[in-house]
């Protein structure tokens, strides 16, 4: 068992020189995210996709009764082992399985029940505040509709399970301000419906969702065009949020936000992990809900107004996904094991890993955050402080600003422990704003832009 790293335990990440007022900061390196990087092993993630592949298939409407074939053996597995991961930390985890009855739809005809996964790590600061990393557990052939033919689903997707078994093994070991959500999620292939299931309850819930990472085939790296890659990984993310109103609307289209959405913003910070901790991985921020006339289990999040993403493989093999298991023309079709390469899947479960500790290290990003500075030379950002628990955590906050064609923030300035500060000098015109929360530790949340198009929430 690897040591425990208690909250507020940990050097101070910032470089504090003379500027105005606060002062400038750089962002240095953060070591304990280097160690989760590190930690993530590719022989766990072969092991646990090669089980998962050895229950024949997983389609949603499959064997529920066996223990060594179909849906239900595969559940009862994954459940059983995020139990182990609990017991090793102390029963740090509630794992429990998250269901339904679906009937009536056209890929579930008859009551069938949807049964996801759930581990929970309960923060110790702010508990009631969510990341969540996830992969869906179903697989499919040609025919969707078709329960009894082996469906290996070994990229797509059992790949993304395995990495949240992975993120959860590591993780575990650790105690952090915010709570962390693994998630195996149901329904996939036949609607996304795991996906409705837990969002709608935990909107019910009252879960304060701050991120969604859903990881759906992040373990190819042939593609169909010919491209093997290894070092990059794309991040699907949406713009305007789903639920925007039409007052909102209007504001938006004289203040901007239609690229700094929650989502969008989220992904630029899985962007900067990337760059910052994961060897030899370069993401791509794609400006999308998902590929063409596609859908992940990311996206019932994004249609209740969460912040939520899809981490996936930069180049997919058709050949591989959603086929019956044959070979024609000497191409061998289907999702099988050794078309998944381990070591790849490793690195972007690695990515949700860091990514997921420095948003729970770090305060709740900032609410209401509001801007002015039109026909003035300067630009005034305000905010509302942290309360409760999280007083005691923050050390201040940092304004980031860009030019508006920029894809990433591109200039910084640590403010402090203020709720209100003015940039001198730089016109709002010229640029896009925001504001990130900053820990005593040095762990950033992700840019919040002003206004309701960039809101994470309270």
């Amino acid at each position: 068992m690897k040591k425990n790293y208690l909250l507020g335990l940990s050097a101070s990440i910032f470089l504090f020189t003379s500027g105005i007022n606060a002062g400038e900061v750089e962002y240095v390196d953060q070591q304990k995210l280097k160690s989760i990087a590190d930690q993530i092993s590719a022989e766990n993630i072969e092991k646990d996709i090669k089980k998962l592949v050895g229950f024949g298939t997983r389609h949603t409407l499959s064997d529920t009764i066996s223990d060594t074939r179909g849906i239900g053996a595969a559940r009862r597995w994954i459940k059983s082992e995020f139990e182990k991961i609990s017991k090793s930390c102390g029963g740090c985890l509630k794992v429990y399985f998250q269901k339904d009855v679906i009937s009536g739809e056209k890929r579930i005809p008859e009551a069938t029940e949807v049964v996801s996964v759930i581990a929970v790590l309960k923060g110790q600061t702010d508990p009631g505040r969510y990341v969540i990393m996830s992969g869906d557990i179903d697989s499919r052939v040609s025919d969707v509709m078709d329960f009894t033919s082996d469906s290996p689903g070994a990229n797509d997707n059992a790949s993304g399970v395995a990495g949240v078994l992975e993120a959860a093994r590591v993780l575990s070991q650790y105690k952090f301000h915010g709570s962390i959500v693994f998630a195996a999620l149901a329904g996939e292939e036949q609607g996304l419906f795991g996906g409705k299931i837990m969002a709608e309850q935990a909107q019910k819930d009252g879960w304060r969702i701050k991120a969604v990472l859903n990881n759906d085939m992040i373990g190819n790296i042939e593609g169909i065009n010919g491209v093997i890659n290894n070092t990059t990984a794309r991040i699907f993310a949406e713009g305007t949020r789903q639920t925007e109103t039409e007052q909102q609307a209007r504001a938006r289209r004289f203040t901007g936000g239609e690229v700094d959405s929650p989502t969008r913003n989220l992904a630029r910070y899985i962007d900067w992990m990337a760059d910052r901790y994961i060897d030899n991985l370069d993401t791509m921020v794609i400006y999308r809900l998902d590929r063409f006339g596609r859908g992940g289990h990311h996206r019932p999040f994004n249609d209740l107004g969460y912040p939520a993403v899809r981490i996936m493989e930069t180049n997919e093999n058709y050949n591989r996904q959603h086929q019956d298991l044959r070979t024609e023309n000497g191409i061998n079709y289907g999702d099988t094991i050794d078309g998944v390469n381990f070591d790849y899947a490793a690195k972007l479960t690695g990515l949700n890993a860091v990514s997921l500790a420095s948003m729970s290290w770090a305060p709740s990003p900032p609410a209401e955050v509001k801007i002015s500075g039109a026909v003035r030379p300067s630009t005034t950002l305000k905010w509302k402080k942290a309360s409760g628990k999280e007083k005691k955590i923050i050390a201040g906050y940092k304004i980031y600003w860009r030019h508006t064609d920029a894809p990433q923030w591109e200039y910084s300035r640590f403010v402090g422990n203020v709720n209100e500060y003015t940039l001198k000098n730089i016109v709002i015109d010229n640029y896009f704003f925001g504001v990130a929360s900053v820990s005593k530790d040095g762990f950033e949340s992700p840019v919040v832009f002003p206004g309701d198009a960039g809101a994470f929430g309270e």
